[in-house]
């Protein structure tokens, strides 16, 4: 069912220019896109500092937990295993297809985002979504890393939040600090 997914998907790569350009460009650009919401976010208020921070929070403990499944887990990518329409840029053959990055990255802070801001939190996970589907399109992963790593992305960012009374004495004392050398300048 994987496989039949992906090839419905990735078939119409190389056939529609536009959209290919636009497929590559959210797959490497969005990130900055998240990072300079999250940015603009910080430099608003306190509130807006807290929410941000916890999509740090969120964002960092997904790129570890990423890094260790891959470490342990391996899944060759789409292109290693058959013939598939494929655009750069080419990620290493090396590389697991499972957990995407891009995709766990995007949800976690989308979804951070969505617990205290709904209109952005919900533009942002669309934006997630399209990061990863942009990966299967482009040829680099199978439709069932991109859920998995929706997924993880997701139960991370809910983890961090359900468990806001444990960070907040860390945000507290950054967004504190923060301020205070701000105002010494």
């Amino acid at each position: 069912m994987d496989k039949k997914l992906f090839r419905a998907l990735n078939q119409f790569t190389g056939h529609y220019r536009y959209l290919d350009i636009i497929m590559i460009m959210i797959s490497k650009k969005l990130r900055y896109l998240f990072a300079f919401i999250l940015l603009l976010m910080w430099f608003r208020n306190n509130f807006h500092k807290r929410i941000a921070s916890f999509a740090g929070i969120s964002a960092i403990i997904t790129f570890f937990l990423t890094s260790v499944i891959k470490s342990f887990y391996f899944k060759p990518r789409p292109f290693l295993k058959k013939r598939v329409n494929l655009l750069a840029p080419v990620p290493s053959k090396k590389n697991s297809t499972f957990p995407s990055k891009h995709t766990t990255l995007s949800f976690a802070v989308a979804i951070s985002v969505l617990f205290y801001k709904r209109t952005l939190g919900f533009i942002l996970s669309i934006l997630a979504f399209l990061s990863g589907f942009s990966r299967i399109w482009m040829g680099q992963h199978y439709p069932s890393d991109i859920i998995g790593s929706a997924v993880i992305g997701s139960i991370i960012a809910t983890c961090v939040n359900f468990s806001a009374s444990f960070w907040e004495p860390f945000i507290t004392r950054v967004i504190h600090g923060y301020n205070r050398f701000i105002s010494l300048k």
